[in-house]
């Protein structure tokens, strides 16, 4: 998966933001100013994101794939951090990002949750590994 399609799949989620806060090299997006995502390149120029997870799955995640680590510069416990070197199956890298956001969504007030659900006409849900 390009960089260019994960950017495009993590603007496509309802009410999803980018902004710069670290400087030009790392993207943040945001439900409703909350982190759900860096993205960004190691020294080496390999991109990388951040995800927010669940913590059990998160070390079931890091066991099956070598290039989900736990999360750079973030709380270990709730965040992996995904190597994108095109060793995981796009479809695992798509259900991770919509997990991420999914997770913050959850995070949001009641109120503000059912405002996003009436504007997006949908209802949002965690899909499980």
């Amino acid at each position: 998966m390009q960089v260019t399609e994960i950017r495009e799949r993590l603007l496509a989620k309802p009410e999803a933001v980018e902004d710069f806060p670290f400087g030009p090299e790392v993207a943040v997006f945001r439900l409703h100013g909350k982190m759900f995502a860096l993205l960004g390149l190691d020294n080496n120029g390999t991109p990388r994101i951040n995800l927010k997870c669940d913590p059990e799955e998160s070390l079931i995640l890091r066991d099956l794939f070598p290039a989900v680590i736990p999360g750079y510069h973030m709380n270990k416990k709730h965040w992996n951090t995904v190597i994108l070197d095109g060793s995981l199956p796009v479809r695992e890298v798509q259900r991770m990002i919509d997990n991420s956001w999914f997770l913050v969504f959850t995070g949001l007030k009641r109120s503000m949750r059912e405002r996003l659900e009436a504007r997006s006409g949908q209802k949002p849900e965690y899909t499980p590994f």
